[in-house]
């Protein structure tokens, strides 16, 4: 499969969350969102965003920087938040139940190469940078799996 890739600046964090709503809306089970970026990117306010757009009652959304993972019930699946930041091998994912859940949540995924060889290879990875140190993000969509086109023109 060749790589696709398309881009997004968001100039304010209400236009981040827009955008992550949006591409959020089209998720079903087995998707997976791989968020890449430095710390202060925006990875969680994108994460938390997407998820409250999906949540039919809205509740509170930490980051899982110390839990590693907090799942939300949605009506067609789970929908699993992963921060591997503080992983140091990449079978700890196995014990978190990450790779049962790319088969059969919604999955977001902060610092995913941490995962190593066990990343989706059909996720669609975001990598989210803030070159200006201001509100401003510029993020990079790439996919390998043809779904994702469609999605992401959505979204856009």
């Amino acid at each position: 499969m060749s790589q696709t890739s398309a881009a997004f600046t968001s100039t304010s964090p209400q236009e981040t969350t827009q955008f992550a709503a949006r591409l959020g809306a089209d998720l079903q089970p087995g998707d997976c969102l791989l968020l890449e970026g430095g710390i202060g990117a925006g990875k969680s306010h994108f994460a938390r965003a997407l998820i409250l757009s999906r949540l039919s009652v809205p509740e509170d959304v930490p980051s899982p920087t110390f839990t590693l993972v907090q799942t939300y019930d949605l009506a067609e699946c789970e929908l699993w938040h992963a921060d591997l930041y503080r992983l140091s091998d990449p079978d700890q994912v196995v014990e978190l139940g990450l790779l049962d859940a790319f088969e059969s949540a919604i999955c977001l995924v902060e610092w995913p190469d941490r995962l190593e060889d066990l990343a989706p290879k059909d996720a669609l990875r975001l990598h989210l940078a803030d070159p200006e140190k201001t509100d401003t993000r510029e993020i990079t969509l790439t996919w390998q799996a043809p779904r994702w086109a469609a999605i992401v023109q959505g979204a856009l």
